[in-house]
C-alpha cells in the first residue's frame, strides 16, 4: 500500500480521531487539575482586622484559612496600643485561601525624636527645623529684643527646654520670639474653606496662634474632622485686616458643604 493510500485509508482516519480524542481528554484533565490546585475563581473577602490585637487577628485569619504577618508599626494617640490600625489587602477584598494579610499595629510607645537647636535663629528657620524633626510649632509669644523674629526660648508647658531632648513625635514646642518694636501687626489670613490642618499651618506661617477650634453637629467621626472645613473665624478678615503678631484666631469648623459654600459667598 502506498503512503498516499495509507493517509486516506479508514484505519489511519480512525487512529487519527482516537489520538485527537485522547489528547483532548488529556488536556481537559490537566486544566481541571490546575484549576483545582489554584482554586481558580474561588476567593473569599478579607476580614476586618482593624482594632484587633495580633492574637485575635491570628485566630480570625486561621478561621478563614488565611495568614497574617505584622510588617510595620506606628503610634496613634487615638488608637488602643497594640491593636491593628491598617491592613493590606483592605477588608472585603477577595483573596484565595492561604493568602498572607499584612498588618500594621499601633505602637505601645510613641516614636521619639531629638529636639533641634532652635534658639538664636530666625522664626522661619526654626519652623522648618521643627517640622523636619517631626515636631510641631506650638504657641508663639513675643518679648522685646534688639533682633526681630529671632527665637529666644523653646518651651513646653511654659518651662524652658534645651536642644537634644528626646520628645514624642508630634509634640508641640512653644517659641518665644524677639520683637524689636512693640505692637507689630500682620495681615489676618482668610481661612474660610480651609481644613483645620491647613488653617493651623497658615496661622503659624503668619506668626499667629490657633485659638479655640469649635466643631459643629455635622462632625460625627474622626473621618469627618479630617475633611471638615472652616466656615467662620474670629477675628473676621472681612472686618479686621490685620492683627498683632502672636494673636490667637478662633475657628468654627463644619462638614456641611452648604454651610461652607454660604460662607465663601458672603
Amino acid at each position: 500500500m502506498s503512503f498516499t493510500r495509507f493517509l486516506t485509508s479508514r484505519t489511519f482516519l480512525v487512529n487519527l480521531i482516537l489520538a485527537a480524542a485522547l489528547l483532548a481528554i488529556f488536556l481537559f484533565l490537566i486544566m481541571k487539575g490546575l484549576e483545582k490546585y489554584t482554586r481558580h475563581g474561588q476567593s473569599s473577602p478579607v476580614p476586618e482586622f482593624t482594632g484587633m490585637l495580633p492574637a485575635e487577628a491570628q485566630k480570625t485569619a486561621q478561621q478563614q484559612n488565611l495568614k497574617v504577618e505584622i510588617v510595620d508599626s506606628l503610634f496613634l494617640e487615638d488608637a488602643t496600643p497594640g491593636v491593628v490600625v491598617d491592613q493590606i489587602p483592605r477588608p472585603g477584598h477577595g483573596v484565595k485561601q492561604n493568602r498572607t494579610i499584612f498588618l500594621t499595629i499601633n505602637s505601645t510607645q510613641p516614636e521619639m525624636v531629638t529636639l533641634p537647636q532652635l534658639t538664636d535663629i530666625s522664626f522661619r528657620q526654626a519652623q522648618v527645623l521643627i517640622e523636619n524633626s517631626g515636631l510641631q510649632v506650638g504657641n508663639i509669644s513675643y518679648r522685646p529684643s534688639e533682633y526681630d523674629n529671632l527665637v529666644l526660648k523653646m518651651q513646653i508647658d511654659k518651662k524652658d527646654i534645651r536642644p537634644g531632648k528626646q520628645l514624642p513625635k508630634g509634640t508641640s514646642v512653644d517659641l518665644v520670639v524677639g520683637r524689636k518694636h512693640g505692637n507689630q501687626t500682620t495681615p489676618l489670613p482668610d481661612l474660610i474653606g480651609f481644613t483645620v490642618d491647613e488653617a493651623q499651618a497658615t496661622l503659624t506661617t503668619a506668626m499667629l496662634n490657633t485659638g479655640v477650634v469649635i466643631y459643629d453637629e455635622s462632625v460625627l467621626s474622626s473621618e469627618d474632622s479630617l475633611s471638615a472645613r472652616v466656615w467662620r473665624q474670629r477675628p473676621d478678615p472681612r472686618v479686621t485686616g490685620s492683627i498683632l503678631l502672636g494673636s490667637s484666631v478662633d475657628l468654627w469648623v463644619t462638614a456641611d458643604q452648604l454651610k461652607i459654600d454660604d460662607a465663601l459667598q458672603f
